[in-house]
């Protein structure tokens, strides 16, 4: 094996380990060729475009890497001579810098740092790129023999929007935030309603959705630093996902005073203010607004995240209470790390998702139907 076929290449969609299937489910709505949820990501087949189109209009990845070609080598020396003749020119341009990285594993080839300078002077030399940080990441992983050259084509990950730039305690990451709506079932038609909202981000990323806004409009991509970028194709991928109108209206309310002038800056940096509200309100003055029933989301403090978790029961226990005789008719999710505490809400919780590391945590998603 050399190079892809640039009209189908391998594309894999990372995501937090655990939540695979729902991205694999996101991909597959949004088009993408076959997705398969393997572990840490999501794989799919495309051309450049499609990888532009991943980046820009997926929710749930937290990055997007594109394998470009590779070859089998069994000593450095074949590594060295083999990354010579690897047509660099079709993906890399030779005025810009890349940043190199070996991964070897069960091969004869097994110093990382030998391999990984083996493969930057080949394109230093033979491209005339410049290696060093601040440039595309190229990734060669050489397992079993098998060398494997992949671009990340996302460059800052994928969760950093450029809308949020003010966040509160702990803040969940737009990429989760947006599995986590979907877990929930929600598909851009309701109400959502996340009772300790901090910065916005499921008030946020709930608007967008039903706005159609694509989450990656507002900031760039280290594919567009490559030989493949076709500027113009992009502008009008870009001008394709421009969103559409919504009546549908999403509520974001917390204790702190401090955090709500923060939500409702990132909502207005997201173009989403007149479909959101945020309000300095505590637990027990929350009333469900006028409409249709809809989905209440929340990600509340937990042990490890925020505090000890031994007062936490008490505001479970509450929480608990205000949905089940406030919010009849209403579904609800909430993200915890302890079980315990999400069985104090006395909520019939559907069973727990599997576990999402989060902040060097393991959290679940904790789901129901509609309340009764």
């Amino acid at each position: 094996m050399n190079s892809e076929t640039p009209t189908d290449m391998e594309i894999f969609l990372a995501c937090a380990p655990g939540l695979e299937p729902v991205l694999a489910e996101e991909a597959r709505d949004a088009g993408f060729a076959a997705p398969r949820a393997v572990p840490g990501g999501v794989t799919t087949r495309g051309d450049w475009p499609e990888v532009w189109r991943a980046n820009l209009v997926l929710r749930g990845p937290s990055r997007v890497l594109v394998r470009i070609g590779g070859f089998p080598a069994v000593h450095l020396s074949q590594l060295d001579k083999s990354s010579r003749k690897f047509d660099w020119g079709a993906v890399l341009r030779p005025e810009l810098p890349v940043k190199v990285e070996a991964n070897c594993i069960k091969s004869k080839i097994y110093h990382e740092g030998a391999a990984q300078e083996r493969v930057a002077r080949a394109i230093s030399e033979e491209l005339g790129a410049p290696i060093g940080e601040g440039g595309v990441r190229l990734m060669v992983r050489i397992e079993s023999n098998l060398v494997t050259f992949s671009l990340d084509t996302s460059g800052v990950l994928l969760h950093k929007r450029g809308h949020k730039q003010a966040v509160g305690k702990a803040p969940m990451r737009e990429t989760l935030a947006a599995l986590f709506l979907r877990q929930c079932g929600y598909t851009g038609t309701e109400t959502v309603l996340d009772p300790m909202c901090g910065s916005g981000t499921f008030v946020i990323e709930a608007a967008e959705i039903a706005s159609g806004l694509a989450p990656g409009r507002s900031r760039g991509f280290a594919f567009e630093t490559l030989a493949s970028f076709d500027p113009a194709a992009w502008e009008a991928m870009k001008a394709a996902h421009s969103g559409r109108a919504s009546d549908l209206r999403f509520f974001g309310f917390d204790r702190d005073q401090g955090v709500i002038p923060m939500a409702r800056a990132n909502a207005e940096r997201a173009g989403v203010t007149q479909l959101t509200t945020f309000d300095c309100r505590a637990m027990a003055q929350l009333e469900r607004p006028d409409g249709a029933p809809g989905l209440v989301m929340v990600n509340p403090p937990y042990g490890g995240r925020i505090g000890q978790k031994s007062p936490l029961f008490g505001l479970y226990t509450a929480m608990g209470e205000v949905f089940r005789t406030r919010f009849r008719g209403w579904r609800v999710g909430i993200v915890t790390s302890e079980p315990g505490l999400a069985k104090a809400m006395r909520l019939p919780f559907l069973p727990a998702s599997a576990p999402v590391e989060h902040g060097g945590l393991k959290i679940r998603l904790y789901r129901t139907e509609a309340l009764r």
